[in-house]
């Protein structure tokens, strides 16, 4: 585990409960600058610590898979220490801090014939998962995500913070080109943009409208389309999904329906930690040596469509002169 942070520490603690639950994987160490804090988490998991990925690489010979954690900045400098040394990668998101060194990452992991998967985490939420098999041509989508105040992740605007969760998600939906970009965003309690909301069409006439905040004083999580005849609606924090549907007859699954045209139904969903169901996703990757759910290229187009926001987001500030606002806090 590279990195030990809040999330990486996470990833610590989920990579020990698989090898507890009969896995085949073993957590070997952490690695962190921050010496101390890999030793406090190393001491946690029963792992070896160290501070830094030469001293990993030169006296670890026998690792074959890393999750990496660390600031975006150090994204393709860490991913690429890894791959050069054998080993594959999981990337958290976003996977690069810019499209060329995605590109770089892309072009790196193919020539060495690494397994680098992109940590979108909500592509593994059950409720996520229970939608694929129902999405057909979807036309209209609503989607909010929105949380409290928190300090971390504050070097980056709520866009490549929080809202590329749900592009990624979207964009796998619907499987076109963007054709337009239209955003507004502000800077609330901190020096980047804390809240935005984008309204985005595609090649095919769909319609995304995305909203995100971590400036709000609730949290939502919640997702929602159009599509012919039918109506999904995915809530991501409980792990639920309604499907209401034209043309069927009374009731499903016991749900009521308020019309006897609408029939209601709700998919069955397993629930599971996502980044359970994410580590467990990639470790078999790596296993059978198969393409990641999540690709570097699924990364790349969801950090090029987030980069495309804030710089219209920009935009749009400078036309309505907020460029001369700063933070409120």
């Amino acid at each position: 585990m590279i990195g030990v942070g809040a999330f990486g520490r996470n990833h610590a603690r989920v990579y020990q409960q698989l090898a507890q639950e009969g896995e085949a994987v073993r957590l070997a160490g952490v690695v962190d600058s921050d010496l101390p804090r890999a030793d406090v988490v190393a001491k946690e998991f029963g792992c070896r610590s160290f501070g830094s990925i030469q001293q990993l690489t030169t006296t670890h010979s026998e690792i074959q898979a890393a999750s990496i954690a660390v600031p975006t900045i150090q994204h393709l400098e860490v991913s690429s220490a890894l791959m050069e040394a054998g080993i594959d990668v999981l990337i958290e998101k976003p996977v690069a801090a810019s499209l060329a060194e995605a590109e770089e990452l892309i072009a790196m992991a193919q020539r060495l014939g690494r397994i680098a998967q992109v940590g979108h985490l909500e592509r593994f939420n059950p409720a996520v998962r229970a939608t694929v098999p129902l999405v057909t041509q979807p036309m209209f989508f609503e989607v909010h995500r929105l949380s409290v105040f928190s300090p971390r992740s504050l070097d980056v605007d709520v866009v490549l913070d929080l809202m590329i969760h749900d592009l990624d998600v979207v964009l796998s939906f619907v499987n076109a080109p963007v054709k337009e970009i239209r955003a507004v965003g502000l800077p609330i309690l901190s020096g980047k943009v804390d809240i935005a909301n984008v309204r985005m069409e595609f090649d095919s006439g769909c319609v995304a409208n995305f909203t995100a905040s971590r400036v709000s004083t609730e949290r939502v999580r919640k997702l929602r389309f159009f599509q012919p005849r039918q109506y999904i609606s995915l809530d991501y924090s409980r792990q639920d999904v309604l499907a209401f549907s034209i043309g069927g007859e009374g009731e499903a699954s016991g749900m009521p329906s308020v019309n006897p045209q609408i029939k209601v139904s709700k998919p069955p969903v397993t629930a599971e930690e996502p980044l359970h169901a994410e580590l467990k996703a990639f470790l078999a990757s790596v296993r059978r040596r198969s393409k990641p759910l999540v690709s570097l290229e699924d990364g790349r187009r969801a950090l090029a469509v987030a980069l495309d926001i804030v710089a219209a987001i920009r935009e749009h500030g400078k036309k309505v002169k907020l460029d001369r606002l700063g933070a409120m806090g």
